[in-house]
């Protein structure tokens, strides 16, 4: 038996005094992203390469940080299960996005560098291969469709 979840997100763009859609070059790319209507509104544009304000968070921004946190989160949850006393945990995620000459394109890969800190020198082994059972649990691991490579770093505090 599965259990269905529903999530909601509201995007706001309007145009600019002066603008035109007519030409890809002159739109704004920022717009406001509500999340469930009650949570503080994300500013958002398109990544810089793509004409976005470099300022802002960007779709491929977003994506990354959503796959690494949900990774941390289902690690934390593994070491919980395990008796693994995390005292840190830190993420350098690098993910590897292919455009066409069309104009299309896709994350090819992500890898994640997590540098996770424990308590107990015993149990290292343990907690570095934890990430596999973390991976196969991250929601949003789950939908993707390109490699995610894992380069954890254990160290003991």
């Amino acid at each position: 038996m599965s259990i269905k979840h529903t999530f909601k997100a509201t995007v706001n763009w309007t145009i600019n005094e002066g603008e035109s859609t007519q030409n890809p070059r002159t739109f704004s790319r920022n717009h406001e992203v509500l999340i469930d209507n009650r949570k503080t509104p994300l500013h958002v544009s398109a990544a810089k390469i793509f004409r976005g304000d470099d300022a802002l968070y960007n779709p491929e921004d977003l994506l990354l940080s959503a796959l690494t946190s949900c990774h941390m989160m289902s690690y934390l949850y593994v070491c919980a299960q395990n008796n693994i006393e995390v005292v840190s945990y830190v993420d350098h995620a690098e993910g590897d996005l292919e455009v066409t000459q069309t104009g299309s394109g896709s994350f090819k890969s992500v890898r994640l560098k997590p540098v996770v800190t424990i308590k107990d020198a015993s149990q290292k082994a343990l907690a570095l291969g934890l990430h596999e059972k973390a991976n196969s649990l991250c929601f949003i691991a789950n939908s993707c469709n390109f490699p995610i490579a894992h380069e954890a770093t254990i160290r003991i505090a």
